[in-house]
């Protein structure tokens, strides 16, 4: 996917808070709709947000499907911001 789906999916505050439970760790659907006071499909909709924007994988386990950061998307988007943001040692020359 590209830095827009990306973007799209990071605009949005509970799938941010998503994010923020998942860097401790994978945690299972169940675990993570507990964490919030909306339903279950909504967090299934937000869950295939940030999976399509490859923000997180999931992989199943039994009945159960356990969700996890992908850091190398965030590290992508580290990088084109700290470019973006420039060197500012290449400012003064």
């Amino acid at each position: 996917m590209g830095l827009q789906d990306t973007l799209r999916a990071l605009a949005d505050p509970t799938r941010r808070e998503i994010l923020n439970l998942l860097k401790t760790g994978r945690r299972s659907a169940g675990e993570i709709t507990d964490q919030f006071p909306i339903t279950a499909a909504a967090i299934s909709r937000h869950l295939s947000v940030l999976k399509e924007a490859e923000l997180i994988r999931d992989h199943r386990e039994g009945k159960y499907i356990f969700y996890e950061l992908n850091t190398s998307v965030l590290e992508e988007i580290m990088l084109w911001i700290t470019e973006l943001k420039g060197d500012k040692d290449d400012e003064l020359r």
